[in-house]
């Protein structure tokens, strides 16, 4: 006996789903855009609280007390290729107790011929110290310019958080390396004694 054969039924399309996931996936495209977004600042701060990477912490103050442990900290300036910058710590390794506040002077000089515009980063080594080193001042992250064969000095203000003392997974760490490195700056604008170069003498 033949099986009756009956007709596929009929697609029905519903205009409101389709405007649903319509309006999910343009939420998703944007939700995932801003956290694009949103990406570098988070993590930048994530560094920041936790030390993760070597990212130092940023104090206001001094500590008000301190420890007897001793710290080591290694001066360590670096300048990225094509700067043509000499840029050294005044002295290589200096000790201090935790919580005991610490200037460190560095000097910058421009070895080249032209006007040139660098920038700082830096982070310390090992990655658990990051938490626990704190600058009061520095000059990462500021441009600086210098004209040809120009020199300055700038400075470091740290310490070690004396709390550290109270993180026993801690007690190997005796030194701690400060690491700077100086990079062309991207987005340097010319100097304006060049641009007169650009405007016509008067007559």
């Amino acid at each position: 006996m033949d099986r009756e054969k009956t007709a596929p039924r009929p697609v029905m399309i519903d205009p409101r789903r389709n405007l649903r996931v319509a309006g999910y996936a343009l939420g998703g495209t944007l939700f995932m855009l801003g956290m694009s977004f949103a990406a570098v600042p988070l993590y930048d701060l994530f560094c920041r609280v936790t030390g993760y990477g070597g990212t130092t912490q940023v104090a206001v103050k001094a500590p008000d007390r301190m420890t007897e442990r001793l710290f080591t900290i290694r001066m360590d300036a670096n300048v990225a290729p094509g700067l043509g910058w000499l840029f050294e710590p005044e002295m290589p390794t200096v000790s201090v107790k935790g919580g005991e506040v610490r200037t460190v002077s560095y000097t910058i000089r421009n070895a080249t011929d032209r006007t040139v515009t660098g920038i700082a980063s830096y982070n310390v080594s090992p990655d658990q110290a990051g938490a626990w080193f704190n600058k009061i001042a520095c000059f990462c992250f500021n441009e600086i310019t210098l004209h040809p064969g120009e020199s300055r000095t700038e400075e470091v203000v740290f310490f070690v958080d004396p709390e550290i003392s109270k993180e026993k997974n801690l007690d190997f760490l005796q030194t701690i390396t400060l690491s700077y490195t100086f990079f062309p700056a991207k987005n340097a604008t010319k100097p304006i004694a060049d641009a007169s170069s650009a405007i016509p003498p008067a007559r």
